[in-house]
Formats: C-alpha cells, structure tokens, sequence
C-alpha cells in the first residue's frame, strides 16, 4: 500500500506534520510525500517518509504565479506515476483541501482523506472535523486517526527527523546558544537592529552565540554578526540538515514564529519563541519541547494572520526587553547537563 502524504506549505508546516507520518508509515504502508519547493528538504528528513513528490500549488502558494493548467497537470502526472492506494491531505485552518482532492480524485486515487469545513461531495471518503484551537502536530495527528492511522506503541507522538545528520564541528562545539535571525513570513520577525542587540546582550551574558538563516538571510546575519564580537555566522551556509544537526546541539535556539522554531523543536531542543501573535500560539508554538513565548500576544494585530506588520514599529516583536530574552535562556539552558553540547 502507498499512502501519498500532502502538505505542499513551508518547512514549519511540513515539520508539523510528522507525527501523523509516523502514524500512517507504522501501518506498514510506504508513504509518498508530496511537498511544496519550501518544504520538500523538510520532508526528506521525517522518519516514515520513502520518497518525496515537489509541486508548487496554485492553491495554496502564499505568493502564486498567474495560474498555468500546465502546472495542474504535471502535478497530476507526478501523482498517476505513484499510483497511491490513499491519499491523506493536510492544510491549515484558512485552506481549502478540495482543488487538491479534485486532482487526486482525477488521478484515481481511489480513498481521500482530509479536515474540510466546506461540503467535499464525492471529492473525499473520509471528511475529518476538529477544533482548530488545538496545536497543529496534534490537529494533524487526528486526521490521520480518522483516516484509521495510529501511532505505534512507545511513540511519543512529539515531532522527529532523521538521526542521520552531519558533523558541525567545523563551525560550533562547547556549549552554544542559537538565534536563528529572520522568519519567512515578515511580519514574524523582529527588526535587525533588535536582533543584534538582543545578540549582544546573550554575549555579555556569557553565552557563545551562533547566528543562523537561510540563504536570503545571509546578508542579515552578517551585519548582525558584525556587531557582536564572537558571534558566528552561519547565515545561508548550512544545508536544512546541517542546520538540524547545528540545533540539535545548541543548549536553547531563540527564533520567531518560523521553521526553525519546528525545526529545534524536532531534534529536542528548547526554544525561546519571540512571537508575534499574527497566528495563535495556542496553534503554533513550538511543540513537544520546553520554551518560552515572549512577544506581546494582545497587540493590534493578533489573530490577522497579516504577513506584512500592520502596526508601525513591530511593537509585539521589538518591544521585548532583551534582558527577557537572556533570562528565559539562561532558565532554559539550566535544564541542559553541563557537558559540552547536547
């Protein structure tokens, strides 16, 4: 049996779902990933998953290109080539899974499994509903039981990826903090001049600090890095599993609402979260591992799911005082034995 697993949305999302793959994959069946190009390198990583499918979705793409059939039926193609026995789809409260459900159903994909709020007709054979209020790996988790997938015995349902990770020696040893500087929705991330202050307050509070981003981010991390003697700056150089392993052995990672959060979260390391209540934290803090949220979750723009600020300032980032952020790390970083490194 092949199960195609869909969550065509960034890395964080992808993450969030691993404890629903586990759950499927624990039933014997080998599960085919179909990923967004943002979270396909997040989808190699969770146990349970054999192969991954990449197709940008016109539906669910934060940012689309004008609609092209051709890209429909490519996805199509890439899904008749699997020839799944079942589909499970997930999205988040504000998407629809029916468009998708409609291609599978073309495709031939016999059983569908998804949350819809709308009526799906024919388009779905299990039409799954929950409370939205819950955190995301355990919405997810419960499709996937409606869908007749449960976790195994000894499972303990948190998230996970792959063990098999680089060396990050060359770069970090001893005991380190992380602050992964941006998050990939703007209106997450707290302003660069912020950052580098908060960077310098961990290091006059003794702590090593590593700064991380992803490629778009190297510029960032460079003027922050500049600022803070010592500070080492791993913007735009790690691959998504070298990042992981460069987490895994950090003693707390600090970051906004973004996929590093989940991605520390993953590998059992406490996370600092600044933030901003644009989405609700009860949805997607970091899950599964001990944190901090700081950031003012009662501010003007809570709940607008807005990707650009709508408040001058960012006050619900920028007004966090940096001593917080230092003293939530060193509350954390006392639950990490004292050897070197995680």
């Amino acid at each position: 049996m092949t199960v195609l697993v869909v969550r065509p949305d960034g890395m964080g999302d992808v993450l969030l779902t691993g404890p629903a793959v586990r759950a499927i994959a624990a039933s014997g069946a080998e599960v085919t990933f179909l990923a967004g190009p943002a979270g396909a390198a997040a989808a190699a990583l969770l146990p349970g998953v054999s192969s991954v499918l990449t197709a940008e979705i016109p539906w669910i793409a934060a940012d689309p290109d004008p609609f092209d059939p051709a890209s429909v039926w490519s996805l199509a193609d890439q899904v008749r080539a699997v020839a799944p026995t079942a589909a499970v789809i997930f999205t988040s409260f504000h998407q629809s899974p029916l468009p998708t459900a409609l291609v599978l159903r073309l495709t031939g994909v016999p059983r569908i499994a998804a949350i819809s709020v709308d009526y799906p007709g024919a388009l779905l054979d299990v039409r799954h509903r929950v409370d939205d209020d819950i955190p995301e790996a355990e919405r997810n988790l419960s499709l996937a039981a409606a869908a007749g997938f449960s976790l195994p015995p000894g499972d303990n349902g948190r998230l996970a990826v792959t063990e098999q990770r680089p060396d990050p020696s060359r770069w970090v040893h001893g005991r380190y903090v992380v602050v992964h500087a941006q998050a990939s929705v703007p209106a997450r991330s707290p302003s660069v001049d912020w950052t580098a202050e908060m960077v310098a307050a961990l290091a006059r509070a003794g702590h090593q600090v590593v700064v991380t981003g992803s490629d778009g981010d190297a510029e960032i991390t460079a003027v922050i890095c500049a600022q803070v003697p010592g500070a080492v700056d791993l913007g735009g150089r790690t691959s998504l599993r070298m990042l992981a392993a460069v987490l895994a052995g950090a003693d707390v990672v600090v970051a906004p609402n973004t996929g590093a959060a989940h991605l520390a979260a993953a590998v059992g390391t406490p996370v600092v979260s600044l933030f901003a209540p644009v989405v609700p934290a009860r949805r997607w803090a970091p899950y599964g591992v001990p944190y901090r949220l700081l950031g003012q979750q009662d501010a003007a723009c809570a709940g607008t799911r807005a990707r650009v600020c709508p408040v001058g300032g960012h006050p619900c980032l920028n007004s966090i005082d940096r001593a917080e952020v230092v003293a939530a790390v060193a509350d954390l970083a006392a639950r990490v034995p004292a050897e070197a490194g995680r």
